[in-house]
């Protein structure tokens, strides 16, 4: 298992290095330029232009500008923000924690339903409850999450009054007590979480059952029941394992998300999270904060795939020695 862990991870390098040149690539082979100048000083004059576009190294050929880069982000130095001049890597370390605990939440609770309702809807297909699980996959597929959200807001935080709808924190955060805190957070979260989990839970759900049901069906099963196992026992250990190895793909296609998966809700909710920043840094072509969300993207997108393959060879050991 340890030779093929390492196997994979070392043949993730040249995939990370293909995906940031060619996104490096389209990023300036895009039209329009960066609007930092004009943000800076709407009276800039045409040299003072000339001279930042040297300064940021716009005016070399964009392999120059690659390769320049990428030697600043293997020292973990992604440059510096064309709109503030900060350092890229500080504007992410604001932004990236509240995205990642959002949808880090909405999945941890889409695993925590999803295979419960899934595996129950199974067992009786076309049932009572397989019937309304149905109808709630209907509605989280076709209602879209910015309305739902808005519902969510009209509902908890205009009519009842009893949850923010903006914001990750209250104007008195500052005043409150460490208890006080951690609770304003979680209140400000219900909303955004529970919009991320219903959409998520619909499809995910559904996938479990379809598995389940298919795996079912199989010989073994059936051998299974004429030897008197339980049912419990033949669900959990020999059905749900196997049939894990289609939604493994889709669990590791679910990594990315955890990033930039949320910019509708971000927006809705005005969440100061890295879905906002990423989609405000591609319409000024703020090309190093954008090559630094690519980079973690990437990361992720390869991690996934990763645990994904470790996931794989962990239920069926077959793969490991292929």
């Amino acid at each position: 298992m340890l030779s093929y862990f390492l196997k994979r991870l070392f043949s993730l390098v040249p995939l990370l290095l293909g995906i940031t040149f060619i996104s490096f690539l389209i990023i300036h082979l895009a039209p329009g330029k960066p609007s930092y100048l004009k943000e800076m000083n709407p009276r800039i004059s045409a040299e003072a232009q000339e001279r930042l576009i040297r300064l940021y190294q716009l005016d070399k050929p964009i392999l120059v500008q690659y390769i320049h880069w990428l030697k600043r982000v293997i020292k973990l130095d992604f440059g510096n923000s064309f709109a503030d001049g900060r350092k890229v890597i500080v504007r992410i370390r604001e932004r990236l924690p509240i995205t990642l605990l959002i949808n880090a939440l909405s999945l941890f609770f889409i695993l925590l339903f999803a295979f419960p309702v899934g595996i129950i809807s199974s067992l009786k297909p076309n049932g009572v409850f397989d019937k309304c699980t149905t109808l709630f996959v209907f509605i989280g597929f076709s209602l879209p999450s910015f309305y739902l959200a808005l519902l969510l807001m009209l509902l908890f935080g205009i009519k009842l009054g009893c949850l923010p709808i903006s914001g990750i924190v209250s104007f008195n955060h500052s005043q409150l007590s460490s208890g006080e805190r951690i609770l304003d957070i979680a209140k400000h979260l219900i909303l955004p979480v529970s919009v991320a989990t219903f959409g998520g839970l619909a499809g995910f759900s559904r996938y479990v059952r379809a598995n389940m049901i298919e795996v079912l069906k199989q010989d073994y099963i059936r051998t299974a029941y004429a030897q008197g196992i339980g049912r419990g026992r033949i669900v959990c250990k020999f059905a749900l394992k196997n049939a894990l190895l289609p939604l493994i793909t889709i669990l590791g296609l679910s990594v990315p998300g955890l990033l930039g998966g949320s910019v509708i809700l971000e927006s809705v909710f005005a969440i100061p999270g890295m879905g906002r920043l990423l989609y405000e840094a591609t319409l000024s072509r703020d090309y190093p904060l954008i090559m630094g969300g690519v980079v973690i993207g990437a990361v992720l997108t390869l991690l996934g795939n990763l645990i994904a393959d470790l996931c794989y060879a962990w239920a069926d050991p077959r793969i490991r020695y292929q």
